[in-house]
């Protein structure tokens, strides 16, 4: 799948911090590393253009999250709180993302690598073409979600749920898994692999008979 991604300027310049004004924050055409921003409370954090490096977030809780055209490298967004977030041309690589909340929030051309996003949760979200790679998503949470282009590439999917949500458009076919929250109905389209056909026979209780 082709996503459009970050449009980033090839001439970025590391910034210094200045301290947030009324609670917000707006980053335009810069980079910026190692910055802590754990536990604090914004009404609005936008950046445009923007790499951000080593950056802790965990624990925020962000009422207005706008990220267009920017990178995430090797930072921890665990445990925030960021519903109602718009996330579109972002990478995030190597990245953190346990338990944070993401939910009724509109994410597109996002692409995910490396990353860990145990018991994230993006109800009642809208994704479109937004590529998981090489990531955990145990026990994470995509209930009555609006999914569209959507792929999973070799992540572990375990314990996920995705109650409420068609998995037309979904490709877990090269994901691992032992067990899925999905309703049968909804599994109409979604791409899967020979093993995992067979394993969604046996939750329908189907016995799969060898061959003699």
């Amino acid at each position: 799948m082709k996503l459009d991604a970050p449009k980033l300027s090839s001439n970025l310049q590391e910034a210094d911090w200045q301290e947030a004004v009324d609670d917000s924050i707006e980053l335009d055409d810069l980079i910026l590393s190692n910055q802590n921003f754990a536990g604090q409370g914004f009404s609005r954090f936008r950046a445009a253009n923007v790499i951000l490096k080593g950056c802790n977030f965990q624990g925020c809780e962000i009422d207005s999250l706008d990220l267009l055209d920017v990178r995430l490298e090797q930072c921890d967004l665990s445990n925030a709180k960021l519903s109602g977030s718009s996330i579109h041309r972002v990478e995030f690589v190597n990245c953190k993302l346990v338990g944070t909340t993401l939910a009724k929030s509109s994410i597109g051309n996002t692409n995910v690598q490396q990353s860990n996003l145990s018991l994230s949760s993006f109800g009642e979200s809208k994704l479109e073409k937004v590529l998981f790679a090489d990531s955990l998503l145990q026990d994470a949470d995509f209930y009555a979600c609006k999914l569209k282009k959507i792929v999973f590439a070799a992540c572990k999917l375990d314990a996920v749920s995705f109650d409420g949500s068609p998995l037309k458009e979904v490709d877990i076919s090269s994901s691992e898994f032992t067990s899925l929250t999905v309703a049968m109905e909804h599994l109409k389209g979604c791409k899967v692999s020979r093993y995992q056909a067979v394993q969604f026979a046996t939750l329908l209780g189907l016995i799969i008979k060898e061959d003699v």
